[in-house]
C-alpha cells in the first residue's frame, strides 16, 4: 500500500523517543524514494495518455498524487527531526558527539553538523559571547562555592577582598564564581 515505507520512517522515530537517536535508515529511505519515483512515472504516463484522449485516468492520477504529496511530507518530517535531534545534542553535548552517537548519523548529517558548528562559532565570536554555556537562567545571581585549593587573597569586581583558603564556603555572585569555578579554585555547592 501507498506510503507503507515512509510510515516506518517514522515509527522509528517515535520508539526511539526524546534525546535518542536511531542510526539514520537509509534502505527505507531510498524504497520511499523509489515508490515516488515509480508513482511519478504512472503518473506521467496516465496524464500523457489522457491529454491523447483516453478516459477515466483522473481518479487514478489524483490518489497516487496524494501519495506522492503524503511520502514527501513524512520524509520531510523525518529529516527536520533528525536534524532538530542533532542541533539539541550539539548544544547539550559541545562540539564533539560521542563516537557512539556520530556513528549514527549519516554521511550528510556530519556535514551538516560540521556546517551548523562553524555558523554558531561565527555567531557566538560575533557577539561575543557563548551562549552554549548556561542554557537555563539561573534561580538567583548569587551562588553557594568552596573553595578546593589554597589561593589566597582575590579582589573582586566589587572592589571587596576575598581571601580563599582550603574548604571555606562563600556566597559570591555568579558571575564572579564563573572563571574560578572554571579555573577549578572553587566548586559550586
Amino acid at each position: 500500500m501507498f506510503g507503507e515505507k515512509a510510515l516506518e520512517l517514522i515509527k522509528e522515530l517515535k520508539r526511539c523517543g526524546d534525546g535518542l537517536l536511531p542510526s539514520f535508515n537509509e534502505e527505507t529511505v531510498r524504497q520511499v524514494l523509489e515508490e515516488m519515483k515509480s508513482l511519478f512515472e504512472e503518473n506521467h504516463k496516465d496524464v500523457t495518455a489522457s491529454s491523447e484522449g483516453e478516459q477515466g485516468l483522473f481518479p487514478g492520477v489524483q490518489l497516487r498524487h496524494a501519495a506522492l504529496e503524503r511520502n514527501k511530507r513524512i520524509l520531510l518530517t523525518y529529516l527536520n527531526e533528525r536534524a532538530t535531534s542533532i542541533a539539541e545534542l550539539r548544544w547539550q553535548m559541545g562540539t564533539v558527539l560521542p563516537p557512539d552517537i556520530r556513528s549514527r548519523l549519516a554521511e550528510h548529517e556530519l556535514s551538516w553538523l560540521q556546517k551548523y558548528n562553524k555558523s554558531l562559532t561565527a555567531y557566538m565570536r560575533a557577539v561575543g559571547a557563548d551562549i552554549t554555556h548556561n542554557l537555563k537562567p539561573p534561580k538567583s545571581l548569587l551562588i553557594e562555592v568552596r573553595c578546593t585549593t589554597e589561593h589566597g587573597s582575590i579582589e573582586l569586581t566589587s572592589g571587596r577582598t576575598l581571601h580563599l583558603s582550603r574548604g571555606t564556603h562563600h556566597f559570591l555572585e555568579r558571575s564572579e564564581c564563573e572563571p574560578l569555578i572554571a579555573r577549578g579554585i572553587v566548586e559550586e555547592i
